[in-house]
């Protein structure tokens, strides 16, 4: 059965990535035989779209069945991510002049990690987040949220009860919306005439030179570049004005973005970025036909790893239980045969097993206990945080290791 582009319904015929079936990655488990009988896994495979450039998976697992009460995501256990945020923040109010009398509101709040930083500097907030428990966390932060999915039909609620926004966040949540088009419709009903809002989101180009398949997940139904989006944005009467690379995931895009015939005028960055792309082809079959080859050189690549760690009598930990971890150990086919085990400062997670691998979560305390040869830092991204923070395991001769693009040990 042929598939069809989920934003311009055109067919789809260039595959980036098939990574085979398993679990949504954050479907983390208890540790019961009923349990891991009762898991289920869905297809994950990533095609693109030559008539609008959408990057998507094929398989839509519903959003409410993934975003509930118990998601296990939680943003404000990455430093460095609060950090981010609170950058953000700093530059929205300066640059934009944001005060009492404006209103933000962020989509897929979360926490309210980000709108924290708001309330902090006297801006009044909204958080939008479908997630229960997320939210909860965040009304106890002080941020005002409103648990449900964002569309075109909640924006209309919304701006009838007043909450009309001078900016508008949308941190990684532009790639978890399976109707990506009526989201992006909410933000043409939410936003004041000249608001502003902000869509950061990993950018296509660099996880296809970046190799970073462990990005893929149920969860993220779509793989943006610059090119898609402004298809997708011109669709609901926006348009980008301004664009920043930023180091987050991996490689993401922060675009700024207004109402068609708004005041600002469009930077030169746009225009770089957008001639960049098209450099790279992406608007053609080919880089996306050479991705597969290199991703099973990496799965190649880590189980021989493995397999010299087990012939050493070398113990392996991971650190992290991270989406792209579950993406990445179950496409390789690790097993807790392989990991013994891996740690997360998330307390949702710990005293589970991982999707699909069935490898344990325990707190980070669980390494000084075990003392492993090699810590497999599963949030590559996050790498140098971790590293800093669990500097101990050098103690007991320990060393660092990430898999992707390539295998490093440190």
């Amino acid at each position: 059965m042929p598939h069809h582009c989920r934003f311009c319904s055109e067919p789809l015929s260039v595959t980036l990535v098939d990574l085979g079936a398993t679990p949504w990655s954050n479907s983390f488990l208890p540790p019961t035989a009923d349990a891991i009988e009762r898991e289920r896994a869905f297809p994950l495979k990533v095609m693109v779209c030559m008539s609008c450039g959408l990057a998507q998976t094929t398989a839509t697992v519903p959003a409410d069945e993934i975003f509930t009460d118990g998601y296990a995501y939680l943003s404000s256990y990455s430093a460095s991510w609060l950090a981010h945020a609170s950058r953000y923040a700093d530059t929205m109010v300066d640059r934009f002049d944001l005060g009492p009398q404006s209103q933000v509101v962020e989509i897929a709040s979360n926490d309210g990690y980000l709108l924290q930083y708001f309330v902090a500097k006297g801006v009044p907030v909204l958080g939008i987040e479908p997630a229960a428990n997320a939210a909860r966390i965040a009304e106890e932060r002080g941020v005002a949220s409103r648990i449900e999915f964002f569309n075109r039909a909640s924006a209309t609620k919304l701006l009838a009860e007043g909450f009309a926004a001078d900016l508008m966040a949308a941190n990684n949540v532009l790639a978890h919306v399976p109707d990506i088009a009526d989201f992006v419709a909410g933000f043409d009903v939410l936003l004041k005439p000249e608001g502003v809002a902000t869509f950061e989101f990993p950018h296509l180009l660099r996880l296809i030179d970046g190799l970073q398949f462990d990005t893929i997940y149920h969860e993220h139904y779509s793989y943006l570049s610059l090119l898609a989006v402004e298809k997708i944005l011109a669709g609901a009467n926006l348009v980008v004005f301004d664009v920043e690379e930023l180091p987050t995931h991996g490689g993401s895009l922060r675009l700024f973005v207004q109402h068609a015939g708004a005041a600002r005028d469009e930077t030169a960055a746009v225009a770089a970025l957008r001639a960049r792309e098209a450099a790279a082809g992406l608007a053609t079959p080919v880089p996306y036909e050479r991705f597969a080859s290199e991703v099973e050189r990496v799965r190649t690549d880590f189980r021989g790893f493995l397999a010299k760690a087990r012939a050493e009598g070398k113990t392996i930990a991971g650190y992290a239980a991270a989406a792209k971890g579950n993406t990445f150990l179950n496409f390789c086919g690790a097993t807790a045969d392989d990991i013994a085990f891996v740690v997360d400062r998330n307390e949702l997670k710990q005293d589970r097993l991982l999707p699909g691998s069935h490898i344990p979560v325990r707190s980070p305390a669980a390494l000084v206990e075990a003392k492993p040869d090699y810590v497999l830092i599963l949030a590559w991204n996050l790498a140098d945080e971790i590293r800093t923070s669990e500097s101990g395991i050098a103690n007991w001769g320990g060393r660092f290791v990430t898999a992707v693009p390539a295998i490093k040990i440190w």
